[in-house]
């Protein structure tokens, strides 16, 4: 007789929960701090002159950037708007560092200005709002953080290719007035239809992956050869793709190159009842010439993110005193216009927030450049708890021969731990961890270094 099958009880199912609560940024961020538990803690470094650090902090920027400052001790100051030139020149002198979105202008003249800047922080995709130069000249690091938005600004474009074939916002905008208006006439799938995009970076290759899951053919155009993701194609110019596409859409940076890389010539280009999206820079389009295709009739629709010139901040009119052709703009059917949206999602401007804070501190906290627009990037090893005797020159430089001859003779008297040096451009970088460095040798250290004839900057942490 055979014994009886056992038979087990089934496993319990897993629920899931939706949407979560946290990010796989957030669940990343836990795992770094659990695996840093177990190395040698930093030492947390602070400059010989034990000034308060005085953060300058503007355009609504995210309050856990915000959070990030004031938990390192720092002073911060917040304002919700942009300020104007003559705003910045009149109040940045008292600042160690400012963070600044795409409206503030930190020009040749506001930089002079800052005696104290000792770092700036884009909270955006772009740095055009900065002469990089002049600061990189004051020996000022700029850092932003250019991919944290680039899913926002997918999912826009992908939203307005939807509201662009489906004329969404005008059927809105009638039955909000009071007008029923069903119609299928000039309404179309976006299945099966051709996006082309011009500049293939980290937010044209989401985009692309998110057009093919609509059904979507993917074309773009880049300077440079790069390896699609899908099924995505390269094309050989902007023409072809201008020619063969159904909707175009920009995702370029302002460069000299690209100011009115849209304009009548290629407007005409395009197929009779396309659709063009720009949410790239707002001098990539010469609006005007993108105004009479539309009101010719060769193209069927239009989203425009970003302009030429922007009001300063939120409930400031959007008008022909700002940009000429404004009011001829808004009257045009089927054109989508947002408030330079693109990156404004909760999830963006928090890791937005989160990436830029974090550069901005480790750069007044430990000297690093990793990732900075304008500078050398140089970094060392933090300084450990046990290592209790040693200090960080910081030393920004002209880059001309002798340099570090000078500064190591400098440091000679002493253990020179660690030392890195890197060069862009005319400017150079070279930071050096000296160990047993007395207290009443650090000002005598420090006035020979910044005494040197290439000197820009020379901070000393401890």
């Amino acid at each position: 007789m055979t014994s009886p099958i056992s038979i087990r009880a089934p496993l319990p199912t897993a629920v899931s929960i939706s949407p979560s609560t946290t990010t796989i940024h957030d669940r990343l961020k836990s795992s770094r701090k659990q695996h840093d538990q177990y190395l040698h803690p930093p030492r947390v470094l602070h400059p010989i002159d034990n000034e308060d650090v005085r953060v300058l902090v503007l355009e609504n920027i995210s309050a856990e950037a915000v959070d990030t400052f004031k938990a390192k001790g720092f002073h911060v100051d917040h304002y919700k708007r942009a300020m104007s030139e003559d705003e910045l020149v009149e109040k940045i002198g008292s600042y160690h560092a400012i963070g600044i979105r795409s409206k503030t202008k930190l020009t040749a003249r506001v930089i002079k200005a800052a005696t104290k800047l000792l770092v700036i922080g884009c909270f955006c995709i772009g740095t055009n709002q900065v002469d990089l130069t002049s600061a990189a000249n004051a020996g000022i690091p700029v850092f932003n953080s250019p991919f944290s938005n680039s899913r926002s600004v997918a999912e826009l474009v992908m939203s307005e290719v939807v509201a662009l074939s489906r004329q969404l916002f005008e059927r809105s905008y009638e039955l909000r007035t009071g007008v029923w208006n069903k119609q299928s006439k000039n309404c179309w799938e976006v299945r099966g239809k051709t996006l082309g995009i011009v500049g293939y970076g980290h937010i044209g290759a989401q985009l692309s992956v998110l057009a093919e899951a609509f059904g979507m053919r993917v074309l773009f155009h880049d300077v440079i050869n790069i390896m699609p993701l899908g099924q995505a194609r390269q094309v050989d110019s902007l023409s072809t793709l201008l020619a063969e596409s159904d909707f175009i859409t920009l995702h370029v940076p302002e460069l000299p190159e690209t100011i009115n890389m849209m304009s009548r010539e290629e407007f005409a280009q395009m197929k009779q009842g396309a659709y063009f999206i720009n949410n790239a820079r707002g001098t990539v389009t010469d609006i005007p010439s993108l105004v009479e295709a539309l009101k010719s009739g060769h193209l069927a629709g239009a989203a425009i993110d970003v302009f030429p010139a922007e009001p300063a901040s939120n409930g400031a009119p959007f008008d022909d005193q700002l940009n000429s052709w404004a009011s001829e703009l808004r009257n045009i059917p089927n054109v989508i216009l947002t408030p330079h949206i693109g990156g404004s999602t909760e999830e963006a401007q928090r890791m937005i927030g989160d990436e830029v804070s974090q550069s901005l501190t480790r750069y007044l906290g430990y000297g690093t450049t990793l990732a900075c627009v304008n500078f050398p990037e140089v970094d060392l090893r933090a300084i450990t708890l046990e290592q209790g005797t040693h200090i960080r020159m910081c030393h920004v430089h002209r880059n001309q021969p002798g340099v570090l001859k000078q500064v190591n003779d400098a440091l000679s008297p002493y253990n020179v731990e660690k030392q890195y040096s890197d060069s862009k451009g005319h400017i150079a970088y070279v930071m050096a961890d000296i160990a047993d460095v007395s207290p009443k040798d650090l000002p005598r250290l420090r006035e020979r270094i910044s005494g040197t004839q290439a000197n820009i900057l020379t901070r000393f942490l401890i």
